[in-house]
């Protein structure tokens, strides 16, 4: 069962990863040469010498300085004695030396504060320079991946094409796209995660969009303690050949199973020798079938069926209609009259699994005409691509019932979207 798209889903995976990590190779770390280890020691040699330098610079400033003011002072005094013969009045030595030295202390105040200024601005530009990564740091993203949107493309394109090859829609194939963009792109993966990540973004995505059913007989049971003189009324629909008799046929023996009364309602009466058939279930079954001569109102059929189980105490009527193809809206304006009459507590489409995306156009067009509850899908033991079930679900926005899985009347499984989504391997 759905053992192509099974097969189809695995083999994406797989490709998935391996194209990925090609895009984005995984960077061994490796010994640095050893001329790059030399390079190193000289820098970090010189970073050494460095303060040694400066101080080497200060103190040759100092006496450069000193030497400088001991010519002055020598220069200065040989002025003055001049001046003195010319009996001049000037400034005595020491104060024209303290003006000497105040400008030179001046000078030096000017030179210190630019010097401030430099490293200041230095400081600046440092801070503005990104961090260093260390090495282990480097190391650590090696082992990572990031997908980007080119690469997203890349990879999804293999699934969409199996996806509508096993029946999705195109609208669904489109919503799993999208959630799967939004798991997966940009998203730092570590390399033994990387296949798990894409399998557990595409179950989610699955699982967003399938919808889980309500246990029926659980409901039907509480709905009998609420109203014990009310049947449960379930009306069962599709087009002709989907399996609808049948199914119907199944469900009422597993409501016997579970000790539920029934009864039946040939309302399907105009296809020949229809009203024989649902009488072989109802007799191998043993349980009443309420019916009219072929012709007759189906909507009278069923109202029948339900006064006969408000007097007889029948705890569920199941109603049966003829085959109504999607594409005649004057047949299914008739089934219309059927739900307004019936009242169901619950409305079945029936369709073929097998039947692809013919049966999601058909659950489509039946739900926009009379609303349906859920859908059972017959023969989904002989389909190997099970994209029905998606595409169905999503498309009318309510559950997959059951699934028909073999001839016999205990072949109707409950629908289990855990347990589909376990059997296409995810």
């Amino acid at each position: 069962m759905f053992g192509f798209l099974k097969d189809k889903i695995k083999s994406w995976i797989t490709k998935s990863k391996e194209t990925i990590e090609k895009k984005i190779p995984i960077a061994e770390a490796k010994e640095e040469k050893p001329k790059k280890k030399e390079k190193v020691k000289e820098k970090i040699e010189k970073k050494k010498e460095e303060p040694k330098k400066l101080e080497k610079i200060k103190v040759e400033k100092k006496k450069r300085t000193q030497e400088e003011l001991k010519q002055e002072r020598q220069v200065t005094e040989e002025v003055l004695t001049d001046i003195s013969k010319e009996k001049i009045e000037i400034k005595t030595p020491e104060q024209q030396l303290e003006e000497v030295e105040q400008e030179k202390i001046k000078k030096l105040e000017e030179k210190i504060e630019e010097k401030e200024e430099a490293e200041q601005i230095k400081e600046k530009k440092e801070e503005k320079k990104p961090e260093k990564v260390g090495f282990f740091a480097k190391l650590k993203k090696f082992f990572k991946y990031q997908i980007t949107e080119s690469d997203f493309e890349d990879i999804f394109s293999d699934l969409e094409m199996s996806f509508l090859e096993n029946n999705v829609a195109i609208e669904v194939v489109e919503k799993i796209k999208s959630s799967l963009k939004q798991e997966l792109v940009n998203k730092e993966i570590n390399k033994s995660d990387l296949e798990k990540e894409i399998r557990q973004s595409l179950k989610t995505a699955l699982e967003n969009i399938i919808i889980q059913p309500k246990d029926i007989i659980k409901e039907i049971k509480e709905f009998r303690k609420n109203n014990p003189s009310e049947p449960y009324k379930i009306l069962f629909f599709g087009i002709n050949g989907a399996g609808k008799t049948t199914s119907l046929a199944k469900f009422a023996s597993l409501c016997l199973k579970n000790k539920l009364s029934v009864a039946l309602a040939a309302g399907d009466t105009f296809r020949a020798a229809s009203i024989e058939q649902i009488q072989i279930h109802a007799d191998k079954l043993g349980i009443k079938l309420i019916k009219h001569e072929y012709g007759s109102d189906p909507s009278a059929v069923a109202f029948d069926a339900i006064k006969y189980g408000q007097n007889n105490n029948i705890e569920v009527i199941l109603i049966d209609t003829a085959g109504r193809m999607h594409t005649k809206s004057d047949l299914l304006r008739e089934m219309e009259k059927i739900s307004r009459v019936s009242k169901p507590n619950l409305k079945v489409f029936v369709a073929e699994s097998i039947a692809g995306n013919d049966a999601t156009e058909q659950a489509k067009a039946f739900n926009d005409m009379i609303q349906i509850d859920g859908t059972i899908l017959s023969k989904a033991d002989v389909d190997e691509k099970g994209g029905s079930i998606i595409s169905i679900s999503f498309t009318t926005n309510k559950p997959i019932l059951y699934l028909g899985v073999g001839q016999n009347y205990e072949d109707l499984e409950f629908f289990n979207k855990d347990k589909f989504i376990e059997r296409l391997g995810l």
